[in-house]
């Protein structure tokens, strides 16, 4: 058992460079993640996530962050539906589903087959300054059901894997992970009145699960981030929960949360180690011997169980479908269409979607 495929890098350009693609071939990772410095126009893309997949021996995960709003990281070549928060003001399931399914259509056809979203955080604080602004389905755990679920269920439907995200209450964060480590002060029975409803809820129909960067003290006397906390993944999650079955992966191991902290190599490790599948290494991948290199002495039950959900999820990847320039404006169209029926010919973008795009983490 070799623990290359608990990794997903990102990739540095449009298209891979001489050293990138010998990593890769060599590492061998389970999987890639795209950011908008990766996405020129729809060709381009596809090329791209065809020259991944040439790569690797094992079909990879190929991830992204297509939210909608401000977070399309697909924004240079494809309309973004409506934010999750427009939506939910909006308050109509239909104009969700068709969001999730031309969301599911536009990645098919450029080779992703991952989807990271929906975000399943309630919005506690609409108006902190957490990275989470307009990306919340709702401000109550039936909200977030109602509306999340939409949405994932239909991109699904289109053969896309989803992401639930940021595990175990992403919404109560004051800060940005992205920069410190947000501290909630909040126990799993305080949690459990709203927060991890959505999941328990939502659970046949999730794939994966992101873990946040926060860390819980009441939860966690380590001080670990729920991302690198057993006490949170294994424990809470998988044990008490039941979601033993999902992929669990980390949110960006660069983000400062971790990297003010801990080496990406130690935190990839204890992410593991906690009951994780998947770390994410979205900038410093060229790095990424070093961290698998901290994996190699993983205890051998943990390696297994780790690898195990890895496998049974790449089973339900599916060939990405051959690309077409009549189809894929077919989608675009149905993406301005979407906006238009959601905010009206005359509606200016609200403050929550005009906000300057989630940094590309």
């Amino acid at each position: 058992m070799h623990p290359n495929q608990l990794l997903v890098l990102g990739v540095g350009g449009s298209e891979l460079t001489p050293e990138e693609g010998a990593l890769y071939r060599q590492l061998q990772p389970g999987g890639f993640i795209l950011f908008t410095r990766n996405l020129a126009d729809a060709v381009q893309t596809r090329k791209l996530t065809d020259d991944l997949r040439d790569l690797c021996i094992t079909p990879p995960f190929i991830a992204i962050d297509n939210e909608g709003g401000r977070v399309w990281r697909t924004a240079p070549f494809s309309p973004a539906p409506p934010s999750a928060d427009q939506f939910r003001r909006k308050n109509d399931p239909k104009l969700i589903a068709q969001a999730g399914w031309a969301t599911g259509q536009l990645l098919s056809l450029l080779g992703i087959n991952f989807n990271l979203a929906p975000v399943l955080d309630i919005d506690h604080h609409p108006e902190a300054a957490n990275a989470l602004r307009g990306r919340c389905w709702g401000q109550t755990d039936q909200e977030v059901i109602n509306h999340a679920g939409v949405f994932n269920r239909w991109q699904r439907r289109q053969r896309i894997l989803g992401c639930a995200k940021h595990f175990p209450a992403g919404g109560r964060a004051f800060t940005d992970p992205h920069h410190e480590l947000p501290i909630v002060d909040m126990d799993i029975e305080q949690l459990q009145l709203h927060d991890l409803i959505p999941y328990t809820a939502l659970m046949p129909e999730l794939d994966a699960i992101m873990i946040s960067h926060l860390h819980f003290p009441r939860i966690d006397s380590n001080g670990l981030p729920a991302s690198l906390s057993r006490n949170i993944i294994q424990r809470l999650l998988r044990d008490r929960l039941g979601l033993d079955d999902h992929l669990v992966l980390t949110d960006d191991l660069d983000m400062g949360a971790i990297q003010n902290g801990y080496g990406t190599p130690e935190a990839a490790r204890l992410t593991i180690e906690a009951g994780g599948d998947l770390a994410l290494l979205c900038h410093e991948f060229l790095k990424a011997g070093e961290t698998l290199a901290a994996l190699q002495n993983l205890p051998i039950p943990i390696l297994y169980d780790a690898l195990g959900r890895i496998d049974r999820a790449k089973k339900r990847l599916h060939i990405p479908p051959k690309f077409s320039e009549q189809k894929f404006g077919k989608i675009t169209a149905s993406l301005q269409k979407l906006r238009l029926d959601t905010l009206g010919p005359d509606t200016e973008e609200d403050a929550s979607s005009s906000q300057s795009p989630v940094e590309d983490y």
